[in-house]
């Protein structure tokens, strides 16, 4: 099947995945679009938002509607790595047997990741980066396609452990999520309180989900649209000469090289949801903020003065 035609069936396959999960998760479509634009650019997301949001609910009705294998972890205070990679026993005949963890899955759910603290965050960054974990010196291949889809709750609240800079960036996607609408929040309630269950089916398979990623990456991008990409991670550099006045004022620290990466993958990505054969800069500028959004960081005065990421972001278009 030709490149042109594997696009336009990942146009109809991605509408009808979308009104498969709209069978369960009542609005939120930027919050999914999001997520399913990272898991066919191949990267991960993080979902930011206070409980009761659906988080959970919304990466499971995802991951039932790729048809992929599904692992759920519950982040708490005395999580041990182990406990997520696996370890090593001493089975009957006195030989060391490897036991699997429950990231051994295509799609893990990391529950409140940042209820538990750092040496267990860290735990996941090998198979974020390298789609594998090490475990008593021998390293083990995790199957594809393979995505991290975690949730923190606001670091204000009490017994979180905010996650360090180079974790934060192995997540393509932050993604904030918001409360309902008045009228969706009405038909939350009302489709939540009955018991009728509403069930979705599976329309992907993981190898598709793999031939639709190598499809998107072979999508060409002009080189002034790259070039714009960089320019814009660019000027989120307090430092760089390039830097905007709003970035020098309130930001200490600005993006690296990944985002620009990120940028232009996930610009494919969306592109192709739409049909488009090619990224534009108006395609980088839809996805920039939850790409941008983690890797930086903001100084006091922003703090003080109640500058949000968005502005910052919105600002260097």
């Amino acid at each position: 099947m030709s490149d042109v035609s594997l696009i336009e069936n990942f146009v109809r396959k991605y509408d009808a995945l979308k009104k498969e999960i709209a069978k369960v998760i009542i609005g939120q479509d930027e919050v999914i679009d999001q997520i399913l634009i990272s898991i066919f650019s191949g990267g991960h997301s993080l979902l930011i938002g206070v409980p009761g949001l659906a988080k959970t609910l919304m990466v499971n009705t995802i991951a039932q509607t790729l048809g992929l294998d599904f692992k759920r972890i519950q982040f708490t205070p005395d999580l041990m790595p182990s406990d997520i990679l696996g370890s090593e026993i001493l089975d009957e005949n006195r030989h060391f047997k490897f036991i699997k963890g429950p990231i051994f899955a295509n799609i893990i759910l990391a529950d409140e990741i940042n209820r538990t603290p750092p040496k267990t965050q860290a735990a996941l960054l090998e198979a974020m980066q390298e789609r594998a974990v090490t475990v008593a010196g021998h390293q083990y291949k995790l199957n594809l396609p393979y995505f991290v889809l975690a949730t923190q709750n606001p670091i204000e609240q009490e017994g979180t452990y905010p996650l360090p800079e180079a974790q934060l960036d192995r997540f393509m996607f932050a993604i904030r999520l918001e409360y309902p609408s008045f009228q969706e929040e009405v038909d939350v309630v009302k489709t939540t309180t009955t018991d009728i269950q509403s069930s979705v089916d599976a329309l992907f398979t993981g190898q598709e989900i793999i031939d639709f990623q190598n499809v998107i990456r072979r999508i060409p991008v002009a080189d002034n649209v790259v070039e714009y990409a960089v320019a814009l991670v660019g000027k989120t550099r307090p430092n760089a000469d390039t830097a905007a006045e709003i970035v020098k004022e309130f930001v200490d620290w600005g993006a690296g090289p990944r985002a620009s990466q990120n940028l232009i993958l996930a610009a494919k990505t969306h592109a192709a949801t739409t049909g488009k054969f090619s990224p534009d800069i108006e395609n980088i500028q839809a996805i920039a903020t939850g790409i941008l959004r983690h890797r930086i960081i903001k100084n006091y005065k922003a703090e003080a003065e109640g500058v949000t990421d968005e502005q910052i972001i919105k600002s260097l278009f």
